[in-house]
Order: structure tokens, then sequence, then C-alpha cells
């Protein structure tokens, strides 16, 4: 199969592989769009088991951001770098400055950020071999660590799908959390804070053993997460966790969670529709860590100062947009994520229709 026929190709406007012999580096960078601006999106470290299933995650997550940033309505494009390699044992400051080459080599047409696998600390020693490399510290301009931000968009969210289902507020509520990293423990903590009930699961024990010690969350095998008596359900680890066959076992009425491409395919968001179940499309849910970004890119760019509330007003936009999938979902009868990506793939043709008048 070549990279035109890969499902998951869909247009892409460019798709960049990179090796450095010295360090073992062997990295993907993909460009769905910059209809809206330069491509913005996170790095991925991940083991895949073969190029080609790390050139199908890359495409698909490309496009994700694509959509997200269409629907945070932010002036950035879609984009998506991974790494192949195990981020437990892999990892040396050598390869991320060669992975900051990388993204140096693409002139700004792509701005890179954490992912999956991938820590601000890895970041900072790409930053030194390029100024396209944002969500950090130590400069004026520095947005810091999007994780939180990202969590606190998540809650919200799913705060609100819990209202509309269930017709009250997070207290006494169950959530299961499928993963607990960067943006898991982050939701864990708010929504503990919030008074949920909290059942957790991740392949990192001890990740998971520090979340039941701040909120005292209950642990489950990470194949038990399905089966666990909740309300919500929160995918925040890798994608296409809402599968035909794990579906059936969930008993929530809420999946709002900050992994991205959490459906397996569009015939499972018809599934759970048919359900009855609440789903908060993930790139309309997830936005806020790269708001933050896009936040910092803004300030870059102006040469001036983060502005924490400029970040705000965009996460408090991004709720009320998650608010209108629900309601025409409701409305019209269909699934969220037809909704959603109706409305994102709208603003994406607008974006590229002035691109072309202005040319």
């Amino acid at each position: 199969m070549t990279l035109f026929d890969n499902p998951a190709f869909e247009g892409h406007e460019g798709v960049h592989s990179f090796y450095d012999e010295p360090t073992g580096l062997k990295c993907i960078i993909a460009v769905h769009s910059t209809a809206r601006g330069p491509a913005g999106g996170g790095c991925r470290m991940w083991p895949y088991p073969s190029a080609e299933a790390a050139l199908t995650d890359a495409l698909r997550l490309s496009r994700a951001m694509s959509y997200k940033n269409a629907m945070a309505d932010i002036d950035l494009g879609g984009g998506k770098s991974v790494i192949i390699g195990d981020s437990r044992t892999q990892k040396t400051p050598a390869l991320f400055e060669a992975f900051g080459r990388c993204v140096e080599a693409l002139g700004g047409r792509y701005w890179g950020a954490e992912d999956v696998g991938v820590s601000p600390q890895d970041l900072a020693h790409a930053r030194t071999q390029s100024r396209y490399i944002v969500g950090l510290d130590g400069h004026p301009a520095a947005s810091g660590d999007p994780s939180p931000v990202t969590a606190d968009g998540v809650f919200r969210g799913l705060r609100l799908c819990v209202q509309r289902a269930l017709g009250r507020d997070l207290d006494g509520i169950t959530v299961a959390i499928q993963g607990v990293g960067n943006v898991g423990r982050h939701l864990a903590d708010r929504l503990h804070a919030a008074g949920a009930k909290l059942v957790v699961t991740d392949v990192n024990e001890a990740a998971v053993a520090d979340v039941v010690a701040r909120t005292g969350a209950k642990a489950v095998a990470p194949g038990a997460i399905f089966d666990a008596e909740a309300e919500v359900f929160a995918p925040c680890a890798l994608g296409g966790a809402i599968t035909a066959e794990t579906l059936p076992r969930l008993s929530a009425k809420v999946i709002a969670g900050g992994a991205n491409n959490q459906l397996a395919d569009a015939d499972v968001g018809r599934a759970v529709f048919a359900r009855g179940m609440i789903y908060a499309p993930d790139y309309v849910l997830n936005g806020g860590g790269i708001i933050n970004v896009a936040g910092e890119i803004r300030a870059l760019e102006a040469g001036g100062l983060f502005d924490p509330s400029w970040v705000e007003a965009k996460i408090t936009q991004m709720t009320a947009t998650l608010a209108e999938v629900l309601d025409r979902s409701a409305a019209e009868g269909r699934p969220t994520n037809e909704v959603a990506d109706q409305i994102a793939r709208a603003r994406l043709a607008a974006a590229n229709a002035a691109r072309k008048a202005a040319a």
C-alpha cells in the first residue's frame, strides 16, 4: 500500500519522514491542513509495531488536529509528529535535539508540543534546535505544560454532558478513567475535588498508585475498565478505545475523555447514539491544550507576553461549541460525531475558500 492509498491519507498537504542515524531517531511529521494557519499538534513517542502503523497513526492524529483546531476557532491548521520508539527506554537528549532539527527543517509549517510518551522536559532539548517547539517554560511568551489545560477543558465538557444526560452535577457520580498519564491524572484531581468517585486504570502501575493515593480511586486492570459500574467512561489513553466489542460492556451514560480518535469508526458512533448515550466528540472536548499552545504561538509571533485571559475565553467558547453539538444532535436525531465532523469540515472548507480568494 502506498502513502496515497492509505485510508487515513484524506488529502494531507504533506507527510515528512526523518531518520537520524547517530541517535536512531525515526520520525514522521504529518501536515493535514494549513488553511487556518501553520499546522499545530503534539509529538507522540510510541513503540509502533511497524512504520506503516506509525504512518497511519500520524495521519489520523493530524487530521483530528485540523478538526480540533477548527472547532476551537484558533489560527492553526492540523499536524502531528510521531517518533517510533519506546519512551521508557529509548529517550535521550540527543534524540530530541535531532527531533528539533526535523521540526526546524519545515520552516514554521509545523509547530510541535507534547503528546503521549513525551514530556516538556524532553521537548526542552528539541527547543534548543527549533523555535517551533512550544508548551514549555523559560521565556516571556511561554505557556507551560498544556496537560492541565487540556484536563480543564475535558472536565468542563464532561460536567456539561453529565448535566445533559443525568440532570445532575458531578458530586457522587462515578467516572471510569482509562489512562492516568499527563491529562488523565489532572482530570482525576479535578473530578475528585468535585465529589466524583473514580475507577482508574493504566499500563503504568506507578501512575495508578499515585492517583489512588491522592484521590482514593479504585484501581482495576486495563482490560477491566470497560466493565466498571460508572455513569461516565473517560478514555484518556490511546485512540480506538470504543469499538463494537467494548461498547456493549459499558454501563456509562456518558463517554467523555481526553484521548484522541476514541471511536474505532463512524459505525461505533452511530451505535453509541442508538444506545441513548452521550458522546462528547474528542476533538471538541480535548482542545484546551492546543488552545494554550496557540496562545504561546500568538505571543511569540507578536513579540509579546502570554495572555491567560485569551486562553480562558477560548476554552469557554469551546465548551459552548460542545453544547451546540449536543443541541444539534438532539434536534436532528444524529450522532454527535457526525454533527461535529460536519461543522469542522465546513470551517475548514471556508478557510480553504478564503485562502484561494486571497491568492
